[in-house]
């Protein structure tokens, strides 16, 4: 009885972390969307965080939730890449501001995490140190830098645009389509995306993977060793998702459209964090 009660308790985790995966992989087809947000949304940012970095310790373990994690993002991003695009182009007001009441309804949750629980000068400094820096690793030229407009059918651009894309795969508030969209890379690979098409995304792939391990790894040894100050620093790289998600100023029947959209993506998060406890 007992085992059978294990087993189930292990197909519901697995069956969570697989259907946090689909939304994550979803979401990253959406320029100005950061995945690294939507994980901290749905509180797995952290134990993503803390899988890449136990490999070595923790194999078997921490490549089955990467493995369930992965194959959510993958399914996510192949089936809802149109019919999430289509709604934003469809109802921009309505979608974006649902994804700002979202981002910031995860402000308590890593004020949480940080043990934020009084005003110090830190709650001021650190964030912004994290806009600061998000703001200008999304304003770097790396379209000149690379030449991947360019590219033509070298792997080259490929693979430099899945390296300069890692950060934006770990840290929150860096949309990884709006860092596609700055390489002239988004067409390119969610087309790829849409036809499954392996071996155009394997150098993209590549490049990416590799240099999120070792992002990752740098990240998950700061949050051991200051995790208040990392995720404040973390608060303000998500901050910077509300200036690339806002649509405008509403009006007429948008208005309302609009503030139930923000309501909803507001107390849908505070009710995930809820569960995260």
């Amino acid at each position: 009885m007992t085992e059978k009660r294990h087993v189930g308790e292990g197909a519901r985790r697995y069956g969570e972390i697989f259907g946090k995966g689909l939304i994550v992989g979803a979401s990253m087809t959406v320029p100005g969307v950061s995945g690294g947000t939507m994980a901290m949304i749905l509180g797995i940012y952290d134990r993503l965080i803390g899988a890449v970095c136990s490999l070595v310790r923790r194999p078997g373990r921490s490549l089955a939730f990467l493995a369930v994690f992965g194959a959510g993002g993958a399914l996510g991003a192949a089936l809802f890449a149109r019919g999430v695009l289509a709604l934003m182009e469809r109802y921009p007001m309505p979608a974006g501001y649902f994804f700002m009441g979202a981002v910031a309804g995860s402000v308590p949750l890593i004020l949480r995490k940080a043990g934020a629980v009084r005003f110090s000068p830190g709650l001021i400094l650190y964030p912004g140190l994290g806009l600061a820096a998000a703001l200008i690793l999304a304003g770097l030229p790396v379209e000149e830098t690379l030449g991947a407009g360019d590219g033509g059918g070298t792997l080259w651009p490929v693979l430099a645009a899945g390296a300069v894309t890692a950060a934006a795969l770990v840290l929150p508030g860096i949309s990884v389509s709006q860092m596609l969209l700055t390489l002239g890379m988004y067409e390119r690979v969610m087309d790829a995306v849409r036809r499954g098409d392996v071996a155009q995304l394997l150098p993209f792939l590549a490049g990416t993977g590799i240099c999120t391990l070792l992002v990752t790894g740098l990240l998950g040894r700061a949050l051991e060793r200051y995790p208040r100050q990392v995720y404040l620093m973390i608060l303000g790289f998500v901050l910077t998702a509300l200036g690339e998600l806002c649509p405008g100023l509403p009006r007429g029947t948008d208005l309302i459209l609009s503030a139930g959209g923000a309501l909803s993506g507001f107390l849908w998060v505070l009710w995930m964090s809820a569960h995260d406890r």
